[in-house]
C-alpha cells in the first residue's frame, strides 16, 4: 500500500511516506521522532527547545532507536547554540533542518554542501520564493488553520498558489490529520504532508496528561482560534485560563508579563546581554515581524514549556491546529501513520472506480 504513496519526497528524506512530523518545541524530542521514523514517516527535533547541553545527546537517541533511520533538526539563528547546531548537523550527516527566518545564503549554501536538504516553513508565497532564492530545496508552506504562528491564507489557496510558482518540491502543512488530507495535498501538487497538532496528539508525543485532555476536550474548531495576546504576532491556540487573563489585562501589565518571561528565556537558555542585544537589534532593523519574532523568541517558549513539559495547561499556552477538534483519541504514531496510508489508499482506489 505504502508503494502507491510514494513520492520524490520520500526518496529526498529517506522515508517510506510522505509524512512530516513538524519541529513543535517542548513535544518534538528524541522519542517522538524516533517512533514517527519507525513508522515511516520523517520526524524533525525541536533543536529551538532542546538545551544545547542536551542537543548531542538526543541525535544520537533517535540513532540508536531508529537503527539511524534519516531524519531532520529544527533551528532559528538567533538562538545562541546557532552555531552548534548548524554544526551537529553537518557531523551527524543529518538529512534535513527545517527553519523559518534567518540562514542567509552562506549557511545554507554550507548544509547543501554537507548533503543535507534544506526544508524552510512558509506561510507566503513572497516568503516561498525568497528561501528558495537563498537555497532551500524544499518548502514546506502552512496555510492559516495550522497551529501556532500561522497566517491569514487558507491551505486550500496558498497551496496551489506556491505549487503552480515554484520548481522545488513542496509540502503542504495547515488542516492535515488523516489519508483523506494526504491524497487531496498530493492532489494539489504537493510531495507530501506535514503536521504537528496530529503527532502532539499521540501517546508517542510525551505531552503531559492534563494537557493533552484539554486538547481532547476540544471539539469545536472556531474555539481554535487565532490570538495576537502573547507576543503580538497571530498564533493559533486553544483557549484557556492564561489567554483569558491577558485579554483582561492592562497593556502596561502585558508588557511586565513580557519582560519577566524574556529574563527567565535569557537566563535558561544561558544568552549573554551582548547576544540579546544583538537578537533586538536585528530584530528592529527588519519589518514589524521580524521584530514580533524577536519577543516570541523570549516569550512563548516559557509559556509552551508550561503547559508542555510541566503539565499546567491553564498556565501556559497551547498551539493547536483546527484539526485538533477533529481528534477523538490518542493513538500511536504507528497507528496514525498506518491509519493515513490505509484511507489514503482506499480513497485513491475508490476515485479511480468512480473516475
Amino acid at each position: 500500500m505504502r508503494s502507491a504513496l510514494r513520492t520524490p519526497l520520500c526518496d529526498l528524506l529517506g522515508c517510506e511516506v510522505p509524512v512530516v512530523q513538524t519541529a513543535m518545541g517542548y513535544v518534538a524530542g528524541s522519542s517522538l521522532v524516533a517512533a514517527t521514523c519507525n513508522a515511516g514517516g520523517f520526524g524533525f527535533l525541536a533543536g529551538v527547545t532542546i538545551p544545547a547541553e542536551r542537543i548531542e545527546a538526543e541525535i544520537l537517541r533517535v540513532k540508536k532507536l531508529t537503527g539511524d533511520k534519516p531524519f531532520g533538526l529544527n533551528f532559528h539563528m538567533f538562538q545562541p547554540n546557532a552555531q552548534q547546531l548548524l554544526d551537529l548537523a553537518v557531523k551527524h550527516k543529518l538529512r534535513a533542518v527545517s527553519y523559518g527566518r534567518g540562514p542567509d545564503a552562506k549557511v545554507i549554501g554550507r548544509l547543501r554542501d554537507a548533503g543535507i536538504v534544506c526544508m524552510p516553513t512558509v506561510g507566503a508565497l513572497k516568503h516561498a520564493q525568497k528561501a528558495i532564492e537563498l537555497g532551500a530545496n524544499v518548502v514546506t508552506v502552512q496555510g492559516g488553520e495550522g497551529g501556532g504562528h500561522t497566517g491569514g491564507v487558507s491551505t486550500t489557496v496558498l497551496l496551489p498558489q506556491v505549487v503552480d510558482a515554484v520548481q522545488v518540491p513542496v509540502v503542504a502543512a495547515g488542516g492535515f490529520y488523516d489519508g483523506r488530507g494526504l491524497l487531496a495535498a498530493l492532489a494539489y501538487g504537493a510531495q507530501g504532508i506535514a503536521m504537528g497538532t496530529r503527532f502532539l496528539m499521540t501517546l508517542d508525543s510525551g505531552v503531559p496528561s492534563a494537557t493533552l485532555a484539554r486538547y481532547l476536550a476540544t471539539k469545536d474548531a472556531s474555539q481554535i482560534a487565532v490570538s495576537h495576546l502573547v507576543d503580538g504576532m497571530p498564533q493559533r491556540m486553544i483557549p484557556n485560563e492564561y489567554l483569558a487573563m491577558l485579554q483582561k489585562a492592562s497593556p502596561l501589565k502585558r508588557l511586565r508579563i513580557a519582560l519577566k518571561l524574556a529574563r527567565q528565556w535569557k537566563a535558561q537558555t544561558g544568552m549573554t546581554h551582548a547576544h540579546a542585544l544583538k537578537v533586538l537589534w536585528q530584530g528592529m532593523r527588519e519589518d514589524a515581524g521580524g521584530l514580533a519574532q524577536t519577543v516570541m523568541a523570549a516569550n512563548a517558549p516559557m509559556l509552551l514549556q508550561r503547559s508542555m513539559v510541566e503539565g499546567h495547561p491553564a498556565e501556559g499556552v497551547m498551539s493547536a491546529g483546527q484539526v485538533a477538534a477533529l481528534i477523538g483519541r490518542l493513538e500511536s504514531c504507528e497507528e496514525v501513520i498506518a491509519g493515513i496510508v490505509a484511507q489514503a489508499t482506499d480513497r485513491l482506489r475508490e476515485l479511480a472506480a468512480t473516475l
